[in-house]
C-alpha cells in the first residue's frame, strides 16, 4: 500500500483531506459472538501494520495467532502486546525452509492450520521511475517476497489443509494490482500478479474444501506506508502525511484503516466467507471503480 502513493502524489496534493465521521469508524470490536473460536492463524509480516492488526482481530474473535516476521525485536514486542494466545517465530519468507517451518511449528504445537495469511511485502525502490531504466537486481528482491514468498506460502499451508479437507489461505494484494499507474513497476507488475496466483490454487484447492482469496486494500497510513513517504518528502512531519493519506480517497467521510482490512481477512478467514474462493477482495472505497474523465470542451468559436 505504501507504494500506492507515490505516482498518485501530485492529485493527493491537489485535494483537502477529509476527516473520518464517527458513523464510518471502523476501531474496536463490538461483535458478541467469536466468528475464529478454536482457530489457528498464522501470519507473515505480522510484527506491525496490516498483519498485526488483523493479528489483533482474529484474536478478538477467539482464535490462536501466530505471527511470522523477519523482524524479531518487533514480533516479540507484538505478541507481548496482544496477549497469551499469540505467539511470535521468527521467519524470512524468502526461505522456502522457513516458511515451512513456520507452518510445522504452528501444527506440532496447536494440531492444526485454519488460517494462512501470506501478508508480508515490500514495496522496494521508489526510483528510477522509468521501466527503461528498471534495475532488475531490484526487481528479482520484490518478486522474491511479494510473489515468489506468497506461493511458497500457499504450498505449505495446502500441504497441512489439503489433509484435512478445510482451511482458508489468504494473501494481501494492493490497489496497484488492479489498476496501473498508481505504484512503482516492481510493486505494481508484483501485486498484479497476486489474483492471478489465487485463481490459479483455488482450480485445485476447491476440491479439497480449502478456501483462498486475497485482499486489495486502498492506501493505509501504516508504518511502512509512512516509512516510503518520508523518502519522498523528508521535510513533511508524520500528521501531514497522515492526512495526506486520508486526502487520497474517493469515498467521502471515510477513510482506508488497518482494521478495515483486518475485517475483511476477518470475513474470509470465518464461516460468514464460507462459500467465497478465488475471489479478489477490494477494500478501496470505490476507487478503482471508476474515473472521471477530464472532458476536453469543444471550443464553439
Amino acid at each position: 500500500m505504501a507504494a500506492v502513493v507515490i505516482r498518485s502524489i501530485a492529485r493527493t496534493l491537489k485535494r483537502p483531506a477529509t476527516a473520518a465521521s464517527a458513523a464510518y469508524s471502523t476501531g474496536g470490536c463490538t461483535c458478541t459472538s467469536k466468528k475464529l473460536e478454536g482457530k489457528v492463524a498464522l501470519i507473515t509480516g505480522g510484527a506491525s501494520g496490516l498483519g498485526k492488526a488483523t493479528a489483533a482481530e482474529f484474536l478478538r474473535h477467539g482464535a490462536r495467532v501466530v505471527i511470522a516476521d523477519l523482524d524479531a525485536e518487533s514480533g516479540i514486542k507484538a505478541a507481548k502486546e496482544l496477549g497469551p494466545a499469540a505467539e511470535f517465530v521468527r521467519c524470512d519468507v524468502t526461505v522456502e525452509a522457513d516458511v515451512a517451518g513456520a507452518v510445522e511449528m504452528t501444527v506440532a504445537k496447536h494440531g492444526k492450520l485454519d488460517v494462512m495469511y501470506n501478508n508480508a511485502g515490500i514495496v522496494g525502490p521508489i526510483s528510477p521511475p522509468s521501466i527503461s531504466e528498471l534495475d532488475m537486481t531490484e526487481f528479482e528482491k520484490v518478486m522474491r517476497i511479494n510473489v515468489i514468498a506468497v506461493v511458497s506460502g500457499i504450498k505449505h499451508a495446502a500441504k497441512v489443509m489439503i489433509p484435512a479437507g478445510s482451511g482458508c489461505i489468504l494473501c494481501t494484494s494492493s490497489i496497484a494490482g488492479v489498476l496501473g499507474g498508481f505504484a512503482p513497476h516492481s510493486y505494481t507488475i508484483s501485486k498484479f500478479t497476486i489474483p492471478g496466483i489465487v485463481k490459479s490454487a483455488a482450480s485445485e484447492l476447491c476440491e479439497h474444501g480449502v478456501r483462498i482469496n486475497c485482499i486489495s486494500p486502498a492506501t493505509v497510513a501504516t508504518p511502512l506506508t509512512l516509512r516510503y513517504l518520508r523518502k519522498v518528502f523528508p521535510k513533511v512531519t508524520d500528521e501531514k502525511l497522515r492526512e495526506t493519506v486520508k486526502g487520497m480517497g474517493e469515498l467521502k467521510r471515510a477513510e482506508c484503516e488497518e482494521a478495515d482490512v483486518a475485517k475483511a481477512a476477518l470475513y474470509l478467514a470465518s464461516s460468514d466467507g464460507k462459500y467465497v474462493s478465488g475471489h479478489n477482495l477490494i477494500v478501496d472505497g470505490g476507487m478503482t471503480a471508476f474515473k472521471i474523465n477530464g472532458f476536453p470542451f469543444p471550443s464553439d468559436s
